[in-house]
């Protein structure tokens, strides 16, 4: 299988984690807000609005985050 470049980390990074945190989140909101009724539908449906949102938040907050998390850890 061939890998994708290692310049392109912090892209595939913002894809995987947010991914994981979108069906986390919305998997929780949707059991809440509608119980277990037509569980799968509505996850779909949440978790198609919110992840282009969460990725592309994430590419943006990057720079920011990684200057708090230097701020805050020694080197």
């Amino acid at each position: 299988m061939k890998k994708i470049p290692k310049k392109y980390t912090h892209i595939i990074f913002s894809f995987y984690t947010s991914a994981i945190m979108v069906f986390i989140v919305s998997s929780i909101l949707t059991i809440l807000n509608n119980g277990l009724s037509n569980f799968l539908s509505h996850l779909f449906q949440a978790y198609i609005v919110a992840w282009p949102i969460a990725f592309l938040s994430l590419l943006a907050i990057k720079p920011l985050v990684s200057k708090l998390v230097n701020l805050t850890v020694e080197n």
